[in-house]
């Protein structure tokens, strides 16, 4: 199901003019903090009230100004995931998942419960209070919740930004799947690259309350003019198929023919992946390197060179792996004598390639058929 939002917003100083369209799957709002992405979710959520505009989702009017509709909040099927959860505190976790639920008539209670509880792997927590639960299960927990009111759309404010690593690790392949397996459309906001790399079908990116660029996540972060939060956030996006673990803790993808070796990845093998690669991890040579104690080796061809404002360049490569961005010094540019057209290698450690850069991604097919 897709959805289209163009809207107006002003909140004192602040104007939001966003307008833009997503496919089904998992939309990221991508920008730094105060660029409007909480305002552009609650105007969908029905919590702000546009000032003009239209939104969408599917076949159903939420909001359109000029002809005067405006569904109520609590109208329109959406399910609201917070940083902080929110749960009930008086209720069990089987009563918070059961909130919404219940609400809705007989035949209309799908997904099954029970589905989204093993989904997320809720069964032993049923019976808990949320004082009883970690910052992880809260938010697991809360995601059941919104699931589980049957939403047309679920909405999504940067639900991992008040969890730590180990426990940011542990949800994000929860989204994965309901990115993969449900079928409900999210709109998600962040403001990491990493989150967005895992996850994102379509980023649409906001800076000073304007949508700046719409596209896949792929394409937008390896562009330094887009990437809202810095270049050091600029990198490539990768899609691979795991094959291999291996006894000294890695693990191996195949990527278009190319096999990395990365940290191991808790998964079946077989299993598609999208994995992140930092430009400022790769390293470039201009013949095949030998001696390295990096493991990892793309072979491609310069398609762009991008000099920045100091001394850096911006070198990205066609690979059968997928295009593979470097950030390099202008002047190893020029002493590797890089240009369009030129054979070079990506060289990338298999340790740089951080767990959280890793992910899952079934949905996407094989490698070969990204861009």
């Amino acid at each position: 199901m897709s959805f289209e939002i163009d809207i107006a917003i002003r909140q004192g100083e602040f104007t939001l003019e966003a307008a833009f369209s997503a496919p089904r799957g998992l939309t990221v709002l991508f920008g730094r903090s105060g660029s409007g992405k909480t305002t552009l979710i609650n105007a969908v959520a029905g919590l702000l009230r546009p000032e003009r505009g239209r939104i969408r989702i599917g076949e159903r009017v939420l909001f359109d100004a000029a002809a005067r509709i405006s569904v109520p909040a609590r109208r329109r099927r959406l399910g609201y995931i917070f940083q902080d959860a929110r749960l009930f505190p008086h209720m069990s976790v089987r009563r918070n998942l059961d909130y919404g639920h219940r609400l809705l008539a007989t035949d209309q209670r799908h997904p099954n419960p029970d589905q989204i509880v093993d989904m997320l792997g809720l069964a032993p927590l049923l019976g808990r209070m949320p004082g009883q639960l970690s910052g992880g299960e809260k938010q697991r927990v809360a995601i059941g919740r919104a699931l589980l009111a049957q939403p047309e759309l679920v909405l999504a404010d940067e639900p991992l930004t008040a969890l730590d690593m180990p426990r940011k690790a542990e949800i994000l392949p929860y989204f994965e799947r309901i990115r993969d397996e449900l079928g409900i459309p999210v709109l998600y906001v962040s403001h990491s690259a990493a989150e967005v790399a895992r996850l994102a079908t379509t980023v649409v990116v906001l800076d000073k309350g304007r949508v700046t660029e719409v596209g896949a996540a792929s394409e937008v972060l390896s562009n330094p003019q887009v990437v809202p939060t810095g270049v050091r956030n600029v990198g490539s996006v990768l899609r691979a198929r795991l094959v291999r673990h291996h006894d000294d803790g890695l693990s191996e993808l195949d990527a278009g023919g190319i096999h990395l070796l990365v940290p191991h990845v808790d998964k079946p093998i077989g299993t598609g992946m999208r994995l992140r690669v930092s430009a400022h991890e790769v390293i470039l040579a201009n013949a095949p390197p030998q001696g390295l104690s990096a493991l990892n080796v793309l072979p491609g061809e310069v398609v762009a060179i991008k000099a920045g404002g100091g001394p850096g360049a911006l070198v990205t490569l066609a690979t059968n792996a997928g295009r593979v961005a470097a950030r390099i010094t202008q002047r190893s540019a020029r002493a590797l004598e890089l240009h369009p057209g030129a054979r070079a290698y990506a060289i990338i450690k298999s340790v740089a390639i951080a767990p959280e850069d890793i992910g899952g991604s079934e949905a996407y097919g094989h490698p070969d058929d990204a861009s």
